[in-house]
């Protein structure tokens, strides 16, 4: 047996870098994939989010008025429907049958809608693209309920209000009396009313800002009572004189009820004492008189006779009314008749009497 020559054997042995370069190869092609697929999705996310651009997130509301998921345009046709245009109503007032309107016309109001519709575009776009899509598709509610932006004129509402108390306001009545020369006649008070003009002028703004036809308010008021009642008159007047010049008589009252009557002297023809109510200006004790500066005074006009035998006003003085008032006399005979220059002459101790019995103040009715 020879020696033989060796064979050669043929074989494929694997390359490494064949092999490692059809890896990247994949690993290439599939990240291109990702990022042609990434992009698509980027895009896609991108087109979704400006086809929202013009709609509004759901949950948005306006004065309470819900504006969510419509576009724009229907948004500001739904604002104008149901908050504009009702806001063109008039206020009115009521009270115990009276109606007081305040017209929409005075109080020039307005809504900025473009202000509100560009708020809640920015409300429904807040976040980053991902975080607004993310929204959008899972229809997450933007809970807010944004201010119609609403103008009106403030000194319109005061005006409405000032004239609504101007008609509703009444002063109260303190009780009074009733004067005749023989009696007095107590008169009831009246109780006042004060509008609640504060409180009404909230209710005014409360509905002028409100959308809709709303309801009438009604006004509110405050009860006030006289200062003087009728149980209080007799301490209000615990003197009270009366005259009647027909039958020359002065009577007085203490706590209304009559206690006393005087002879008396009134004016005479040309002379006439005064009418009307008055009341005890001031008193003087030997009084001084300052002779009026009348044609009948004479020589006397305009001079001052102290106290004596000249002097016709006799012990006491009780002023009135533009220089007449209630004096003694020592002229007896005068009594019961018009005989005076417009005072009213009583005999000497009925006067000083009646001085002591009242005060500076004491009404006065003649009659």
């Amino acid at each position: 047996m020879g020696i033989g020559v060796p064979r050669h054997y043929s074989y494929n042995r694997p390359n490494p870098m064949k092999r490692q370069l059809k890896t990247h190869q994949k690993l290439l092609v599939a990240t291109m994939v990702a990022l042609a697929g990434l992009l698509m999705l980027a895009v896609g996310v991108y087109a979704y989010d400006q086809s929202q651009e013009d709609r509004i997130a759901p949950g948005i509301k306006v004065g309470g008025v819900d504006i969510g998921g419509q576009s724009v345009t229907d948004a500001r046709r739904i604002i104008d429907a149901e908050i504009v245009a009702p806001l063109q109503k008039p206020v009115v007032v009521t009270f115990e049958g009276e109606s007081y309107k305040l017209p929409a016309g005075r109080l020039n109001q307005e809504a900025d809608v473009d202000s509100v519709i560009d708020e809640a575009v920015e409300r429904t776009r807040e976040g980053g693209l991902v975080e607004r899509v993310a929204r959008y598709v899972q229809g997450s509610a933007v809970n807010v309920n944004l201010d119609p932006n609403l103008s009106y004129d403030d000194a319109a509402v005061d005006r409405f209000v000032a004239r609504v108390a101007g008609e509703i306001n009444r002063d109260p009545q303190d009780a009074s009396i009733e004067p005749s020369t023989e009696r007095l006649v107590p008169t009831p008070g009246k109780a006042g009313r004060a509008l609640r003009d504060e409180e009404l002028a909230d209710a005014v703004l409360a509905e002028v800002e409100a959308p809709g036809a709303g309801e009438p308010i009604a006004a509110q008021v405050d009860v006030t009572r006289p200062e003087i009642t009728t149980k209080e008159l007799a301490r209000e007047y615990p003197t009270y004189i009366t005259i009647s010049q027909s039958e020359y008589r002065l009577r007085l009252f203490r706590n209304l009820k009559l206690v006393k009557e005087y002879p008396i002297a009134v004016g005479g023809s040309g002379y006439p004492t005064p009418t009307g109510l008055h009341s005890i200006a001031d008193k003087q004790v030997n009084p001084t008189w300052n002779v009026p500066t009348s044609s009948w005074a004479g020589d006397l006009a305009g001079q001052s006779i102290p106290p004596g035998p000249s002097n016709p006003l006799k012990s006491r003085w009780m002023g009135i009314y533009n220089g007449a008032g209630i004096h003694g006399t020592d002229d007896t005979g005068s009594i019961g008749s018009s005989a005076s220059h417009g005072c009213i002459r009583m005999l000497i101790p009925d006067v000083e009497e009646l001085f002591d019995k009242v005060e500076v103040g004491t009404p006065i009715y003649i009659e």
